[in-house]
């Protein structure tokens, strides 16, 4: 890919900062109604998902479970199977070598199949007099999409300016792997590492606030944390923490609990406390554009900010951050820059967690959707009652289903399975569908699959599926 040969004074229909995956996604759907686009990059082309996040991060999880996958046989008769880490340079080689494909082949290759989308390597911001400026020089253009993603969030903690460590991509870029490691934080993210980590023979502590997957069910955190704790990953969670310090070990983590003054050892510290946008030093406020507390650029449902024809999409709007969610979001600005009035929908949204067993969501929660002012009924469903788990004999897990109590309408789908993310968007469907409990019980899955598990949670609803013969409802 080359930088922009397109001299200055001509300007651009529409000027794009960042060359992540919401800068690729704006770009090239206003590439395709005909604009005349500049994309403005800072850092390695592609942005946190292909590089630093999603792909490096998956692909060594894979890894991590093809070692566990090997002890846990031992659940079946008559089979005995070991498998071990033998070269970790080799494990990064190949994970690397996969990003630099991906990066390769859905980034770098592809712009220059655009011939209207100029690429220009900088940094952006706006002058003093709200001007676009990329490295100092102005850079004319008729409306602009800012998609500069995120970065870890550092939490107020005592002492950690002064304590060494590390957010979750120096965790994916590691040399050699620590003999210990606290993560803070129970997000997603956290929970990913933290399981990755100790099935590589990493001794892991993950702390939190409050529980393991805190947005999530709370049947779905307790079952996580029973797992955690069963594999040998040590879950401290309702404290806060009291500080951070260097240690001839390593760090010392300091919290309180119940009034009680406790205190964590390892090698290792690595964050995992949220993402802040990259919003800061882009002279927003002299362009006019509004920002919240935290720095997450503020936006309609058009996806336009405080300033006309000025978008913003992804990590950096503080919405919804998920890859897909921020192409999808800037696919909207680039159409709705043009023209457009598409509106930000994201109530059939599917998000996937990927320990083991995944863990699937999609609409509300049942708190959620009781503070969304919906009267609610429930249906718990535990893996043990599908009869994909019991042949594969893994029942950890559960399906959790929401409805709408007026209308029957399913509004939210919680699976905890092994590879429940295959199944998520069957129940995203159905929530878009406006479906209801009744008609998802009634329509026909194929048996033996996890899937079939959410027709089992719809009939729970009006049914004791225990008296139920295979396939019958």
């Amino acid at each position: 890919m080359t930088p922009s040969s397109q001299k200055e004074d001509q300007g651009f229909d529409l000027a794009v900062i960042g060359a992540g995956s919401a800068g690729f996604s704006a770009s090239i759907t206003a590439a395709e109604t005909g604009a005349n686009v500049a994309l403005i990059g800072h850092g390695l082309i592609g942005g946190t998902c292909v590089n630093v996040g999603c792909v490096p991060s998956k692909a060594l999880i894979r890894v991590a479970e093809s070692l566990h996958v090997a002890k846990a046989s031992r659940r079946f008769d008559g089979i005995s199977a070991q498998a071990q880490l033998d070269d970790w340079a080799a494990v990064r080689t190949q994970k690397d070598a996969l990003v630099n494909e991906l990066r390769q082949a859905k980034y770098e290759d592809l712009l220059p199949q655009y011939d209207n989308v100029s690429y220009r390597p900088g940094r952006a911001s706006f002058g003093a007099d709200g001007g676009l400026v990329v490295d100092g020089t102005p850079l004319r253009a008729d409306k602009i999409i800012i998609a500069t993603g995120s970065h870890v969030f550092v939490p107020p903690i005592n002492g950690i300016r002064d304590t060494p460590w590390l957010d979750s991509t120096a965790v994916f870029a590691l040399q050699e792997l620590p003999a210990s490691m606290i993560i803070l934080g129970g997000g997603f993210i956290g929970c990913e590492m933290a399981q990755m980590l100790s099935r590589f023979g990493v001794a892991v502590t993950i702390a939190c606030r409050s529980r393991l997957l805190p947005f999530g069910e709370p049947e779905i955190s307790a079952a996580l944390q029973k797992i955690f704790e069963d594999e040998g990953i040590k879950v401290e969670c309702a404290l806060s923490y009291e500080g951070v310090r260097r240690a001839a070990e390593g760090v010392v983590l300091s919290f309180k609990r119940g009034g009680e003054t406790h205190t964590l050892k390892a090698q290792s510290l690595a964050l995992a406390t949220g993402r802040s946008p990259n919003s800061h030093d882009m002279g927003l406020d002299a362009a006019g554009i509004k920002c919240s507390p935290g720095g997450a650029i503020e936006i309609d449902q058009y996806m336009q900010t405080s300033r006309p024809g000025v978008y913003a999409a992804g990590d950096v709007t503080g919405r919804d951050q998920f890859v897909y969610m921020a192409a999808y979001g800037a696919k909207l600005a680039a159409k709705n820059a043009f023209g457009r009035q598409d509106v930000y929908d994201n109530a059939a949204m599917p998000e996937v967690t990927f320990t083991d067993p995944q863990i699937a969501s999609v609409g509300h929660t049942e708190a959620s959707a009781e503070a969304a002012g919906l009267q609610t009924k429930t249906s718990l469903l535990p893996l043990s009652a599908v009869p994909r788990a019991l042949a594969a004999r893994d029942t950890r897990g559960l399906i959790k289903l929401i409805a709408n109590a007026a209308d029957d309408k399913l509004v939210g789908a919680h699976i905890m399975a092994a590879e429940g993310g295959d199944s998520i968007q069957s129940a995203a469907l159905a929530i878009k569908a406006g479906m209801t409990t009744t008609e998802l019980g009634a329509t026909l899955f194929p048996y033996l699959t996890t899937v079939e598990g959410l027709k089992l949670a719809a009939q729970v609803f009006d049914k004791d599926i225990s008296k139920l013969s295979c396939c019958a409802g």
